[in-house]
C-alpha cells in the first residue's frame, strides 16, 4: 500500500502547495472548493495509511518501528500528522508535510531498505520499545515538518519582490512562527525520549548512558536545537527570520539526519545498529541535494540582506 501512496502524496501535496501559492494572491469559490477537496482526499489517504500500520503491527505482533524500514514509515505517518493538526494555522503546513511525506515513503521503497517483517532481536523484546522508541521517532516528525517550513520560508525571501513584499513578509512571519512551535515540541519530546531510552539501557544493559554513537548523537540533536531555539534571545538575531528559517531548521534537521542515517546505516560499530538496513553508497543525489539547499539558502540570504537595506533606507 505504501508504493500507491507516496504516490498520491506527491499529487495531493503538489496540489495543495501550488493552490496555497495561489491563495496567497487570490481566493474565489473555484481554488476554496479544489482546496477543500485536497485536505479531504488527504485525511481519507492518512486513513488508509493508519489502517496499514496497524495491519502491520498485527501481523508482525509487535510494534511497527523496530527497523529502519519501520521507523521511516512511522516518521511519515507521524508528520502527516502534524500537518493534519496544524493546517488551519498555515496553508502551507499541509502541502509540505504531505509532500515530505511522500518522499519518505519514496526512500522506504528504495531496496537498501528491507520491508520484510523478521523476528525481534532479544534487546528489543521489552515494553521499551512500544514507549522509547516511538517517542524518539515522533519527535523527528515535527522537526522534519519545521524544516520543511524554513525551506519554503527561504524560497518565499528568494522570490519576494517589491510589489508582493507586504502580502510575503506576512507569511514569512506566519511560518516562522509556527517553525518555532512545531521545533519546541519537537525538542521537548525528543528530550523525554532521550531520558526514557536511558531508563531502557540501564534494563538492557546496567547502565543509564555508555557514550555509545546513538545516544551521543541524540544528545547532539538536543544541545543543537536548545541552542538554535534560545539564539533568538540573542540581540541581532531577534528580527532575523532568514536565520531562524535557514540554521534553525534545515541545518538543525541535518544532525537528525545524522543520527537517523549515518549512525544506523555507517556506524556498524553501535550497538543501536540493529535498527538498520545493508549499509548503501552514498548517493549522487543526495550531494546534488545538499549542495543545492547551500546555494539555495546563499541566495535567500543575499535577498532578504538587500530587502532590509532597501527597507533601512525608507
Amino acid at each position: 500500500l505504501n508504493f500507491w501512496l507516496f504516490q498520491v502524496f506527491f499529487v495531493l501535496g503538489t496540489t495543495l502547495l501550488v493552490f496555497s501559492i495561489v491563495k496567497i494572491f487570490t481566493n474565489n469559490k473555484i481554488t476554496e472548493a479544489i482546496w477543500n477537496i485536497s485536505i479531504i482526499l488527504v485525511l481519507i489517504s492518512f486513513l488508509f495509511f493508519t489502517g496499514n500500520i496497524i495491519l502491520r503491527w498485527y501481523v508482525s505482533g509487535h510494534a511497527p518501528w523496530s527497523n529502519g524500514y519501520e521507523m521511516l514509515v512511522f516518521v511519515a505517518w507521524v508528520l502527516l500528522l502534524c500537518g493534519l493538526l496544524t493546517f488551519r494555522k498555515s496553508d502551507f503546513s499541509l502541502p509540505l508535510a504531505t509532500l515530505f511525506s511522500g518522499a519518505l515513503l519514496f526512500v522506504s521503497y528504495l531496496d537498501w531498505l528491507s520491508p520484510e517483517i523478521t523476528n525481534l532481536m532479544p534487546v528489543l523484546k521489552s515494553f521499551w520499545l512500544k514507549i522509547h522508541v516511538a517517542t524518539i521517532v515522533s519527535s523527528y516528525a515535527p522537526l522534519a515538518l519545521s524544516a520543511i517550513l524554513g525551506f519554503m520560508a527561504l524560497l518565499l525571501m528568494i522570490f519576494k519582490t517589491k510589489n508582493t513584499e507586504k502580502v510575503i513578509n506576512s507569511r514569512i512571519k506566519e511560518l516562522t512562527y509556527i517553525n518555532e512551535i512545531s521545533m519546541t515540541i519537537g525538542l521537548f519530546v525528543l528530550a523525554v525520549g532521550t531520558f526514557l531510552g536511558g531508563i531502557w539501557a540501564n534494563e538492557s544493559w546496567g547502565r543509564y548512558w555508555g557514550w555509545d554513537a546513538k545516544e551521543t548523537w541524540a544528545l547532539v540533536i538536543v544541545i543543537v536545537y536548545a541552542m538554535l531555539l534560545h539564539f533568538r534571545f540573542v540581540p541581532g538575531f531577534i528580527r532575523s527570520k532568514f536565520f531562524f528559517n535557514a540554521f534553525g531548521t534545515i541545518a538543525g534537521f541535518g544532525a537528525v539526519c545524522m543520527t537517523f542515517f549515518g549512525v544506523n546505516f555507517y556506524f556498524s560499530k553501535s550497538i543501536h545498529s540493529y535498527a538498520a538496513g545493508d549499509t548503501p553508497a552514498f548517493p549522487i543525489w543526495l550531494w546534488v541535494v545538499l549542495i543545492s539547499i547551500f546555494a539555495l539558502t546563499i541566495v535567500a540570504g543575499i535577498r532578504d540582506f538587500m530587502v532590509d537595506k532597501r527597507g533601512d533606507k525608507k
